[in-house]
Protein backbone atom coordinates (compact mmCIF):
# COMPACT_ATOMS: atom_id res chain seq x y z
CA UNK A 1 0.00 0.00 0.00
CA UNK A 2 1.18 3.25 -1.13
CA UNK A 3 1.93 5.72 1.94
CA UNK A 4 0.77 9.60 1.47
CA UNK A 5 3.32 12.33 2.44
CA UNK A 6 2.76 13.58 5.86
CA UNK A 7 2.79 17.41 5.29
CA UNK A 8 3.78 19.64 8.34
CA UNK A 9 3.99 23.07 8.85
CA UNK A 10 7.46 25.00 9.46
CA UNK A 11 7.17 28.25 11.22
CA UNK A 12 10.83 28.72 11.67
CA UNK A 13 13.46 26.55 11.54
CA UNK A 14 13.90 24.98 14.43
CA UNK A 15 9.86 23.84 14.27
CA UNK A 16 10.94 22.17 10.66
CA UNK A 17 13.96 20.31 12.19
CA UNK A 18 11.26 18.89 14.95
CA UNK A 19 8.36 18.26 12.26
CA UNK A 20 10.66 15.90 9.92
CA UNK A 21 12.40 13.66 13.23
CA UNK A 22 8.79 13.04 14.63
CA UNK A 23 7.72 12.07 11.70
CA UNK A 24 7.06 14.72 8.21
CA UNK A 25 8.15 13.61 4.74
CA UNK A 26 7.76 17.09 3.80
CA UNK A 27 7.34 20.91 5.62
CA UNK A 28 6.22 24.16 4.38
CA UNK A 29 7.34 27.30 4.61
CA UNK A 30 7.52 30.67 3.34
CA UNK A 31 9.05 34.23 3.54
CA UNK A 32 6.35 37.09 5.51
CA UNK A 33 5.96 39.23 2.48
CA UNK A 34 3.76 35.97 -0.03
CA UNK A 35 2.87 34.14 2.82
CA UNK A 36 -0.56 33.61 4.78
CA UNK A 37 1.51 33.25 7.64
CA UNK A 38 3.73 36.13 9.37
CA UNK A 39 5.93 34.26 12.26
CA UNK A 40 7.55 36.96 14.99
CA UNK A 41 9.16 33.94 17.38
CA UNK A 42 12.34 31.77 17.08
CA UNK A 43 14.94 31.90 14.09
CA UNK A 44 11.86 32.66 11.52
CA UNK A 45 12.05 31.82 7.78
CA UNK A 46 13.77 35.17 5.91
CA UNK A 47 15.30 35.70 2.51
CA UNK A 48 18.63 35.49 4.37
CA UNK A 49 17.80 31.61 5.53
CA UNK A 50 16.02 30.33 2.98
CA UNK A 51 18.14 28.27 1.33
CA UNK A 52 19.69 27.15 4.77
CA UNK A 53 16.43 26.14 5.56
CA UNK A 54 15.49 24.19 2.45
CA UNK A 55 18.86 22.32 2.37
CA UNK A 56 18.54 21.46 5.98
CA UNK A 57 15.01 19.92 5.38
CA UNK A 58 16.84 17.86 2.40
CA UNK A 59 19.51 17.26 4.65
CA UNK A 60 16.88 15.49 6.81
CA UNK A 61 15.61 13.40 4.22
CA UNK A 62 12.38 15.52 3.66
CA UNK A 63 10.75 17.81 1.08
CA UNK A 64 9.96 21.40 1.27
CA UNK A 65 7.06 23.24 -0.23
CA UNK A 66 7.36 27.45 -0.02
CA UNK A 67 4.03 28.95 0.20
CA UNK A 68 3.53 32.08 -2.04
CA UNK A 69 -0.60 31.76 -1.73
CA UNK A 70 -0.97 35.53 -1.14
CA UNK A 71 -3.21 37.48 -3.55
CA UNK A 72 -0.90 39.58 -4.73
CA UNK A 73 -1.26 43.54 -5.80
CA UNK A 74 1.00 45.60 -8.28
CA UNK A 75 3.50 46.29 -5.53
CA UNK A 76 3.53 42.58 -4.55
CA UNK A 77 4.22 41.15 -7.98
CA UNK A 78 7.31 43.91 -8.64
CA UNK A 79 8.49 42.56 -4.77
CA UNK A 80 8.03 39.05 -5.98
CA UNK A 81 10.45 40.05 -9.16
CA UNK A 82 12.78 41.40 -7.12
CA UNK A 83 13.44 38.10 -4.98
CA UNK A 84 13.40 35.25 -7.46
CA UNK A 85 17.17 34.83 -7.57
CA UNK A 86 17.28 34.33 -3.45
CA UNK A 87 13.93 31.86 -4.11
CA UNK A 88 15.22 30.26 -7.59
CA UNK A 89 18.81 29.58 -5.66
CA UNK A 90 16.79 28.20 -2.26
CA UNK A 91 15.62 25.48 -4.63
CA UNK A 92 11.95 24.46 -2.91
CA UNK A 93 10.80 20.66 -4.17
CA UNK A 94 7.35 23.30 -4.55
CA UNK A 95 5.63 26.52 -5.03
CA UNK A 96 2.50 26.75 -3.55
CA UNK A 97 0.30 29.49 -4.89
CA UNK A 98 -3.26 30.93 -5.42
CA UNK A 99 -2.96 33.68 -7.54
CA UNK A 100 -2.75 33.51 -11.28
CA UNK A 101 -0.41 36.36 -11.41
CA UNK A 102 2.35 34.94 -8.89
CA UNK A 103 1.99 31.62 -10.86
CA UNK A 104 2.48 33.60 -14.25
CA UNK A 105 5.45 34.79 -12.87
CA UNK A 106 6.90 31.51 -10.80
CA UNK A 107 6.70 29.64 -14.25
CA UNK A 108 9.36 31.87 -15.72
CA UNK A 109 11.77 31.97 -12.98
CA UNK A 110 11.31 28.66 -11.84
CA UNK A 111 11.49 25.94 -14.66
CA UNK A 112 12.34 22.69 -12.77
CA UNK A 113 9.72 23.16 -9.70
CA UNK A 114 6.49 21.57 -8.86
CA UNK A 115 3.55 23.87 -8.66
CA UNK A 116 0.98 23.30 -5.95
CA UNK A 117 -2.68 24.87 -6.26
CA UNK A 118 -3.53 26.79 -2.62
CA UNK A 119 -6.75 25.65 -1.30
CA UNK A 120 -7.63 28.84 -1.42
CA UNK A 121 -8.19 28.70 -4.77
CA UNK A 122 -11.65 26.73 -3.69
CA UNK A 123 -11.03 23.21 -5.69
CA UNK A 124 -14.26 21.38 -5.27
CA UNK A 125 -14.50 19.24 -8.18
CA UNK A 126 -12.63 17.28 -10.52
CA UNK A 127 -13.25 19.72 -13.76
CA UNK A 128 -11.27 22.36 -11.46
CA UNK A 129 -8.53 20.07 -10.61
CA UNK A 130 -8.22 19.41 -14.80
CA UNK A 131 -7.82 22.73 -15.05
CA UNK A 132 -5.19 23.45 -12.94
CA UNK A 133 -3.27 19.98 -13.87
CA UNK A 134 -3.52 21.34 -18.01
CA UNK A 135 -1.64 24.25 -17.03
CA UNK A 136 1.17 22.51 -15.26
CA UNK A 137 0.07 22.18 -11.86
CA UNK A 138 0.82 18.95 -10.36
CA UNK A 139 -1.24 19.02 -7.08
CA UNK A 140 -3.92 20.54 -6.11
CA UNK A 141 -5.00 21.61 -2.40
CA UNK A 142 -8.42 21.03 -1.93
CA UNK A 143 -11.30 22.93 -0.31
CA UNK A 144 -11.93 22.23 3.31
CA UNK A 145 -15.69 22.07 2.42
CA UNK A 146 -15.66 18.36 0.42
CA UNK A 147 -16.16 14.91 2.10
CA UNK A 148 -14.16 12.25 1.91
CA UNK A 149 -17.03 10.38 -0.64
CA UNK A 150 -16.16 13.54 -2.93
CA UNK A 151 -12.38 13.10 -2.74
CA UNK A 152 -12.39 9.66 -3.70
CA UNK A 153 -14.23 10.48 -6.85
CA UNK A 154 -11.82 13.71 -7.86
CA UNK A 155 -9.27 11.02 -7.75
CA UNK A 156 -11.13 8.47 -9.95
CA UNK A 157 -11.58 11.08 -12.61
CA UNK A 158 -8.10 13.13 -12.16
CA UNK A 159 -6.07 9.46 -11.10
CA UNK A 160 -2.48 11.31 -12.30
CA UNK A 161 -3.35 14.74 -10.38
CA UNK A 162 -1.43 14.63 -6.53
CA UNK A 163 -4.00 15.59 -3.99
CA UNK A 164 -3.67 17.13 -0.92
CA UNK A 165 -6.19 17.57 2.30
CA UNK A 166 -5.88 19.30 5.88
CA UNK A 167 -6.59 17.08 8.11
CA UNK A 168 -5.92 18.95 11.27
CA UNK A 169 -5.37 22.35 12.59
CA UNK A 170 -7.62 25.73 12.94
CA UNK A 171 -10.34 26.07 9.90
CA UNK A 172 -11.37 29.35 8.33
CA UNK A 173 -15.47 30.34 8.72
CA UNK A 174 -15.41 31.60 5.50
CA UNK A 175 -14.87 29.20 2.34
CA UNK A 176 -11.43 27.77 2.20
CA UNK A 177 -9.78 30.50 3.94
CA UNK A 178 -11.29 33.95 1.63
CA UNK A 179 -11.89 35.99 4.81
CA UNK A 180 -12.12 39.52 4.97
CA UNK A 181 -13.52 40.13 8.20
CA UNK A 182 -10.01 41.00 9.51
CA UNK A 183 -9.64 43.12 6.87
CA UNK A 184 -12.95 45.11 7.81
CA UNK A 185 -12.75 44.96 11.45
CA UNK A 186 -8.71 46.16 11.65
CA UNK A 187 -9.81 49.02 9.12
CA UNK A 188 -7.56 47.39 6.35
CA UNK A 189 -4.41 46.88 8.76
CA UNK A 190 -4.44 43.36 9.19
CA UNK A 191 -5.00 41.73 6.03
CA UNK A 192 -6.30 38.11 6.25
CA UNK A 193 -5.44 37.10 2.49
CA UNK A 194 -2.19 38.81 3.40
CA UNK A 195 -0.59 37.19 6.07
CA UNK A 196 -1.71 38.86 8.63
CA UNK A 197 -5.30 37.86 10.09
CA UNK A 198 -6.28 39.10 13.39
CA UNK A 199 -8.65 36.33 13.40
CA UNK A 200 -11.86 37.86 13.84
CA UNK A 201 -14.56 35.14 14.02
CA UNK A 202 -12.21 33.99 16.95
CA UNK A 203 -13.88 37.27 18.97
CA UNK A 204 -16.36 38.09 21.26
CA UNK A 205 -19.66 39.44 19.81
CA UNK A 206 -22.72 41.06 21.19
CA UNK A 207 -25.75 41.47 19.37
CA UNK A 208 -26.43 45.17 19.33
CA UNK A 209 -30.56 47.18 18.37
CA UNK A 210 -30.12 49.41 16.23
CA UNK A 211 -31.97 52.06 18.72
CA UNK A 212 -29.63 51.16 21.86
CA UNK A 213 -26.51 51.36 20.45
CA UNK A 214 -25.63 51.82 24.21
CA UNK A 215 -27.19 48.47 25.68
CA UNK A 216 -25.33 45.23 24.11
CA UNK A 217 -27.58 41.92 24.71
CA UNK A 218 -25.90 38.63 25.18
CA UNK A 219 -26.94 36.36 22.36
CA UNK A 220 -26.73 32.94 24.91
CA UNK A 221 -26.44 32.84 28.22
CA UNK A 222 -22.90 33.53 28.60
CA UNK A 223 -20.95 36.80 30.77
CA UNK A 224 -18.02 36.56 28.20
CA UNK A 225 -20.60 36.90 24.84
CA UNK A 226 -20.36 34.49 22.39
CA UNK A 227 -17.90 33.13 19.84
CA UNK A 228 -20.94 32.45 17.11
CA UNK A 229 -17.75 32.67 14.63
CA UNK A 230 -15.38 30.35 15.68
CA UNK A 231 -15.17 26.55 14.40
CA UNK A 232 -14.16 23.96 16.18
CA UNK A 233 -10.19 22.56 14.98
CA UNK A 234 -10.07 19.80 12.56
CA UNK A 235 -8.57 16.46 13.70
CA UNK A 236 -8.95 13.30 11.25
CA UNK A 237 -6.78 10.78 12.62
CA UNK A 238 -9.55 8.21 13.25
CA UNK A 239 -10.55 8.95 9.24
CA UNK A 240 -6.75 8.29 7.58
CA UNK A 241 -7.72 4.97 6.33
CA UNK A 242 -10.57 6.41 4.74
CA UNK A 243 -8.69 8.94 3.56
CA UNK A 244 -5.47 6.87 2.36
CA UNK A 245 -8.33 4.26 0.78
CA UNK A 246 -9.40 7.39 -1.61
CA UNK A 247 -6.68 8.10 -2.81
CA UNK A 248 -5.22 10.90 -1.16
CA UNK A 249 -1.41 11.65 -1.70
CA UNK A 250 -0.63 14.32 0.75
CA UNK A 251 -2.40 14.50 4.55
CA UNK A 252 -1.69 18.27 5.84
CA UNK A 253 -1.51 20.00 8.99
CA UNK A 254 -2.07 23.38 9.81
CA UNK A 255 -0.03 25.03 12.51
CA UNK A 256 3.23 27.54 11.26
CA UNK A 257 2.15 29.86 14.02
CA UNK A 258 1.60 26.66 16.60
CA UNK A 259 4.06 26.05 19.38
CA UNK A 260 7.24 23.16 18.84
CA UNK A 261 5.16 20.74 21.13
CA UNK A 262 2.17 21.09 19.27
CA UNK A 263 4.24 20.46 15.70
CA UNK A 264 6.15 17.57 17.34
CA UNK A 265 3.27 15.66 18.82
CA UNK A 266 0.86 15.89 15.76
CA UNK A 267 3.98 14.81 13.84
CA UNK A 268 4.52 12.07 16.17
CA UNK A 269 0.70 11.15 16.20
CA UNK A 270 0.07 11.26 12.43
CA UNK A 271 2.91 9.24 11.77
CA UNK A 272 2.36 6.62 14.01
CA UNK A 273 -1.62 6.42 12.29
CA UNK A 274 0.00 6.15 8.76
CA UNK A 275 2.18 3.71 9.45
CA UNK A 276 0.39 1.34 11.40
CA UNK A 277 -2.81 1.33 8.75
CA UNK A 278 -0.14 0.72 5.91
CA UNK A 279 2.74 -1.02 7.45
CA UNK A 280 0.02 -3.26 9.48
CA UNK A 281 -3.53 -2.95 8.28
CA UNK A 282 -4.28 -1.51 11.80
CA UNK A 283 -7.03 0.94 11.64
CA UNK A 284 -8.00 1.92 15.42
CA UNK A 285 -6.69 4.95 16.88
CA UNK A 286 -8.45 6.00 19.52
CA UNK A 287 -5.33 6.19 21.55
CA UNK A 288 -4.06 8.40 18.63
CA UNK A 289 -6.98 10.58 19.28
CA UNK A 290 -5.92 11.35 23.01
CA UNK A 291 -2.65 11.74 22.20
CA UNK A 292 -4.03 14.82 20.00
CA UNK A 293 -6.09 16.19 22.82
CA UNK A 294 -3.05 17.04 24.72
CA UNK A 295 -1.70 19.52 22.50
CA UNK A 296 -3.72 22.93 21.93
CA UNK A 297 -7.17 23.11 20.53
CA UNK A 298 -10.56 24.55 20.35
CA UNK A 299 -12.61 20.99 20.67
CA UNK A 300 -12.52 18.84 17.74
CA UNK A 301 -14.76 18.29 14.75
CA UNK A 302 -14.05 16.52 11.52
CA UNK A 303 -15.78 19.33 9.36
CA UNK A 304 -17.58 18.81 6.09
CA UNK A 305 -15.39 15.43 5.23
CA UNK A 306 -17.91 12.78 7.24
CA UNK A 307 -21.14 14.85 6.99
CA UNK A 308 -22.38 17.94 6.62
CA UNK A 309 -21.00 20.38 9.85
CA UNK A 310 -24.08 21.38 12.84
CA UNK A 311 -23.69 23.82 16.00
CA UNK A 312 -21.48 21.14 17.19
CA UNK A 313 -18.35 22.08 15.13
CA UNK A 314 -18.34 25.08 16.41
CA UNK A 315 -16.51 26.57 19.66
CA UNK A 316 -19.18 28.42 21.44
CA UNK A 317 -17.68 29.10 24.89
CA UNK A 318 -13.82 29.67 24.00
CA UNK A 319 -11.95 31.02 20.95
CA UNK A 320 -7.84 30.20 22.55
CA UNK A 321 -7.01 26.70 21.98
CA UNK A 322 -6.30 24.90 25.34
CA UNK A 323 -4.05 21.72 25.47
CA UNK A 324 -4.86 18.94 27.45
CA UNK A 325 -0.97 18.55 28.88
CA UNK A 326 1.33 21.23 29.59
CA UNK A 327 4.60 21.57 28.15
CA UNK A 328 7.07 21.59 30.26
CA UNK A 329 10.76 21.46 28.66
CA UNK A 330 12.57 20.92 26.11
CA UNK A 331 15.89 19.37 26.27
CA UNK A 332 18.90 21.04 24.62
CA UNK A 333 21.98 19.15 25.99
CA UNK A 334 23.33 16.41 27.78
CA UNK A 335 25.94 17.32 30.61
CA UNK A 336 27.91 15.53 33.08
CA UNK A 337 25.86 16.65 35.72
CA UNK A 338 22.51 15.98 33.85
CA UNK A 339 20.29 17.11 30.84
CA UNK A 340 20.26 20.84 30.07
CA UNK A 341 16.98 22.11 29.56
CA UNK A 342 14.46 25.22 28.46
CA UNK A 343 11.46 25.29 31.11
CA UNK A 344 8.42 26.20 29.47
CA UNK A 345 6.12 25.76 32.58
CA UNK A 346 6.81 25.71 35.95
CA UNK A 347 7.40 22.21 37.53
CA UNK A 348 8.79 20.74 40.69
CA UNK A 349 11.29 18.22 42.23
CA UNK A 350 9.56 15.08 42.55
CA UNK A 351 7.05 15.74 39.64
CA UNK A 352 6.03 12.92 37.49
CA UNK A 353 6.13 13.54 33.76
CA UNK A 354 5.94 12.13 30.38
CA UNK A 355 9.07 12.80 27.77
CA UNK A 356 8.05 11.97 23.89
CA UNK A 357 10.67 11.53 21.71
CA UNK A 358 10.49 10.52 18.20
CA UNK A 359 10.77 7.12 18.92
CA UNK A 360 9.78 6.98 22.03
CA UNK A 361 6.94 8.05 25.05
CA UNK A 362 7.22 7.20 28.78
CA UNK A 363 6.63 8.12 32.31
CA UNK A 364 9.35 9.53 34.52
CA UNK A 365 10.14 11.59 37.70
CA UNK A 366 12.15 14.48 38.25
CA UNK A 367 14.82 13.78 40.47
CA UNK A 368 17.31 16.97 40.69
CA UNK A 369 16.87 20.29 39.26
CA UNK A 370 20.29 22.34 38.94
CA UNK A 371 20.49 26.18 38.62
CA UNK A 372 23.31 27.47 37.09
CA UNK A 373 25.29 28.00 39.93
CA UNK A 374 25.30 24.79 40.42
CA UNK A 375 23.07 24.52 43.58
CA UNK A 376 20.03 21.38 44.00
CA UNK A 377 16.88 23.71 43.70
CA UNK A 378 13.12 22.96 43.93
CA UNK A 379 11.60 24.64 41.38
CA UNK A 380 12.33 25.50 37.72
CA UNK A 381 10.37 28.26 36.53
CA UNK A 382 8.94 29.01 33.03
CA UNK A 383 12.22 30.35 30.59
CA UNK A 384 15.06 29.25 33.29
CA UNK A 385 17.21 27.34 31.61
CA UNK A 386 18.44 24.76 33.86
CA UNK A 387 19.63 20.80 34.64
CA UNK A 388 17.36 18.30 35.07
CA UNK A 389 17.74 14.80 35.93
CA UNK A 390 15.37 12.10 35.65
CA UNK A 391 14.20 8.19 36.99
CA UNK A 392 14.61 7.39 33.57
CA UNK A 393 16.37 9.33 30.70
CA UNK A 394 15.49 9.71 26.56
CA UNK A 395 17.10 7.60 24.38
CA UNK A 396 17.22 10.18 21.67
CA UNK A 397 17.35 13.13 24.05
CA UNK A 398 18.27 15.87 21.14
CA UNK A 399 14.56 15.70 20.29
CA UNK A 400 13.13 15.11 23.61
CA UNK A 401 10.33 17.19 25.07
CA UNK A 402 8.57 16.69 28.26
CA UNK A 403 5.08 17.28 29.09
CA UNK A 404 2.32 16.93 32.26
CA UNK A 405 0.52 13.33 32.45
CA UNK A 406 -2.87 12.74 31.85
CA UNK A 407 -5.64 15.20 29.86
CA UNK A 408 -7.40 17.75 31.64
CA UNK A 409 -9.23 20.83 30.03
CA UNK A 410 -11.41 18.22 28.90
CA UNK A 411 -13.15 20.33 25.64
Amino acid sequence: MKKPELLMPAGNKEKLEYAIKYGADAVYLGLGDFSLRSMRKGEIITAENLKSSIDLAHELGAKAYMTLNIFAFNSDIKNLEANFEIISDANPDAIIFSDFGIYNVAKKHLKNTEFHVSTQTNILNYETVKFWQDLGATRAILARELSIAEIAEIKSKVPDMELEVFVHGAQCVSFSGRCLLSDYMTKGERKANHGGCAQACRWSYNLIEKTRPDQPFEINEDERGTHILSPKDLNLIEYIPQLIDAGVDSLKVEGRTKSLYYVSAVAKAYREAIDRYCDKGISEFSDLYDELRKVGNRGYTQGFYVGKPNSDGYSYDISKGLAGADFLCEFWDKQENGYLVKVKNKLLLGDEIEIITPSEKFTTKVTSIIDKNGDNIDVANTNDELVLNFSQTPIEYKYAIARTIGIKNER
